[in-house]
This record gives C-alpha cells, sequence and structure tokens, in this order.
C-alpha cells in the first residue's frame, strides 16, 4: 500500500505509512484505558485523552525527524519527505552530507529535539499544579520523548547513533563508505541482541523482551544489511573508473559515413541499437544520431546526407569523463534520471558508452575475478 500524503511543513511533503493506523490505533486504547482507571474520569473522556496523548506522541517523533530535516536543510540538502511508520519515522533526504561534522550535526538533531521536549515538559509537570490526568500526558510525552531520544542514540544503522558513528568512523578514516559499513555492522548486532532477547522474552526464558523486541530487532538487521550491502557497493565502485565498465561494442559510428551506409551497416537486420554516438575524424565525440532521424530524410536522398548533418549535440550532464571514478558516474546515472553516459577522455576523444547495465555486468564480472583469485 501507498503512503497518505497528509500536509506540508516547513516545505517538506509530511506522509504517513499504512502501518502506522495501526500502532497509532493501538497506543491510543492502550493509553485510554490507562486514563479509565481514574475514578474522576468516564464516558468517553478516558478516550480522548488517549487520543490526545497518542497524537501527542507521535507529534514528538515527527518533531524528531523536523530536527534532522531542518538542519540538513541549512546545510543545502533538500528533503524529499518525512514518512511516519510502525516503526516511528523517517527523514528522506536527497543527498548526503559532504563532511563528517555535517553527517554528526543532522543525526545528533532528531536526539537534540527530543532531549529538548523532554526536558521542558518535565520541567512544565514540576513547576505547575496540573490536574492529574493532564499531569499524567506531560509525564507520559516526556518519558517517550527520552526513551525516544536514548534508544535512536543506540551506535548502529539505521538509528542516529549508527549516523554519529559513521561520522567519527569517516572522520578518522576519511572514507565515508567505511564508515557506513562499520557502523551497520554494529546496527546489525544490536539487531541480533534484540530479536534473540525478543524470542526468549516472549517465551519467558528471559525476564527483559517481548514481540515488540523481536519485530524491532529484525527492522534493524533488514536496514542495518541493506546499508552494509549499499555501502559495500559503493566502495567497490570507487576503485574503478568509468572507463572501465564501457559497454564493448559500444554504438560508435563515424560522422562521414552516409545515411545509407549507416542503415546497411548497422541498423537493417540487426536490431540492437535505436542510438549511436557520432566521432569526427579525430575521434571526437560530436553528439547522437537515433534510428527515427533517418525518417526525417527521403530514403533517396541517403547516399548523398552524412551521419553529420542529422547529429545532434548531447547534453554535458550526460557526458562523464573516463577519469571519474565508477560511483561518480553511477550517481550521475541515477540523479539525473539517465539511461546512458558517454564516456570521453580528457581530449574529449569519445571511449564509449556507460549504461546501468554495464556497470551491473561489471561488478559481477569482478566478483567472479575475486572468488577465482581467493580459489587460487
Amino acid at each position: 500500500m501507498k503512503n497518505i500524503r497528509v500536509g506540508t511543513i516547513f516545505g517538506i511533503p509530511f506522509y504517513l505509512n499504512p502501518s502506522w493506523f495501526f500502532i497509532f490505533a493501538f497506543v491510543t486504547f492502550n493509553y485510554g484505558g490507562d486514563f479509565a482507571r481514574f475514578p474522576q474520569l468516564n464516558g468517553i473522556t478516558p478516550w480522548l485523552l488517549g487520543l490526545i496523548t497518542a497524537l501527542l506522541l507521535f507529534s514528538s517523533v515527527l518533531a524528531h525527524e523536523l530536527g534532522h530535516s531542518l538542519v540538513a536543510m541549512t546545510q543545502g540538502i533538500k528533503v524529499k519527505e518525512i514518512t511516519l511508520f510502525l516503526f516511528g519515522g523517517l527523514a528522506n533526504l536527497e543527498e548526503e552530507s559532504k563532511t563528517p561534522l555535517q553527517q554528526f550535526l543532522i543525526a545528533i538533531a532528531g536526539p537534540f529535539v527530543s532531549f529538548l521536549i523532554w526536558g521542558m515538559l518535565t520541567i512544565t509537570g514540576g513547576i505547575f499544579d496540573l490536574p492529574l490526568p493532564v499531569n499524567a500526558i506531560i509525564y507520559t510525552t516526556a518519558s517517550v520523548n527520552l526513551i525516544l531520544a536514548i534508544f535512536n542514540l543506540i551506535p548502529g544503522l539505521p538509528l542516529d547513533g549508527g549516523n554519529i558513528l559513521k561520522a567519527v568512523v569517516w572522520q578518522i578514516t576519511g572514507n565515508a563508505n567505511r564508515g557506513v559499513i562499520f557502523a551497520s555492522r554494529v546496527g546489525q548486532i544490536f539487531g541480533w541482541v534484540a530479536v534473540i532477547a525478543g524470542i526468549l522474552g516472549t517465551i519467558n526464558i528471559l525476564p527483559v523482551g517481548n514481540f515488540w523486541t523481536l519485530l524491532i530487532g529484525w527492522f534493524l538487521l533488514q536496514n542495518a544489511g541493506n546499508s552494509a550491502q549499499s555501502a559495500t557497493v559503493q566502495e567497490t565502485l570507487a576503485q574503478y573508473k568509468a572507463e572501465d565498465a564501457v559497454m564493448v561494442n559500444s554504438p560508435i559510428i563515424s560522422a562521414q559515413l552516409t545515411l545509407r551506409e549507416l542503415a546497411n551497416q548497422y541498423i537493417i537486420g540487426q536490431n540492437k541499437w535505436q542510438r549511436f554516438l557520432v566521432t569526427d575524424e579525430n575521434a571526437n565525440l560530436l553528439g547522437a544520431i537515433s534510428v527515427d532521424d533517418l525518417k526525417l530524410i527521403n530514403t533517396s536522398d541517403w547516399n548523398i546526407t552524412s551521419v553529420k548533418e542529422l547529429t545532434k549535440p548531447i547534453p554535458t550532464t550526460s557526458i562523464i569523463n573516463s577519469n571519474q571514478s565508477l560511483l561518480e558516474a553511477a550517481k550521475q546515472l541515477e540523479t539525473m534520471g539517465l539511461k546512458e553516459l558517454a564516456v570521453v577522455s580528457e581530449n574529449q576523444g569519445l571511449i564509449g558508452l556507460l549504461e546501468k547495465t554495464s556497470i551491473l555486468s561489471f561488478l559481477q564480472q569482478k566478483k567472479v575475478s575475486w572468488a577465482n583469485n581467493t580459489t587460487i
């Protein structure tokens, strides 16, 4: 099921995952039952107070994610959305921080907001003589914020403490991916501890742990594993250059060809390529021509019309220098929403075409190579 958009906060789209409604109803009725124990409360009043408590608790989670988001925005990083779901909330950032310090500031902002709310509510409850039910709501909301802050400081991804640990390792090693891998492994350790504690607690072997502990552990394992895998791939891509994964037999043709020669030699009976990169006599990139472009010229004129006449320039966003890392190439493909990149040397000599499929094929080949080396 798709996330449901409920509004915009500080220009950030705000969504609710369908799983959120389950936990919201559970929290509402759980606290409503607690308020029903107050003798002065009757009718639907306890359940209304339970609803208010649930709203305050999830508002706290939202405030926590806004803390991350607003600090990210001060760094020029766009926040795609904030989503509340079964296990809390998530601020989806468009890009990573550029320095360890920026990463640390974004990560610590959420727990800082939660500690701040806890402190303010604790002081408020201590100073003012409030009715018992109201004081209970304040105490509960303050306690949840304290737990939210402390829990998120566990030093393992995907928690905030994991991002703080990532920033520290990044600062020490100078490598962001190593920080992610290390923090992910720590997150997996905590995940396994939570899963085991949840299982043993559920069957009453341990005094701590329950079904929710098991679910949280599973959540940590899944997300930490994904983070580690992604960082490992990025670490691998960073070791190679864009030219290393260029497609074999890339669709490159000379601008001197006639349209008839292009059709006979590269199109008719092949149907492999619908677009070709065009080079001049010095093998420098001129642009590209598509099969559909040939329809603009009458077939009787194909013998006297050169490819150069129909060549269209390629946007600079679709070109990458051969010496740039394969990781930079992959990010350019992803962020620009491109299917391919033309790889050129420093003097604009065309080396070939780079696609996502060619990057994946290259990674698979390297895995085979590593396996062979290990066997030897």
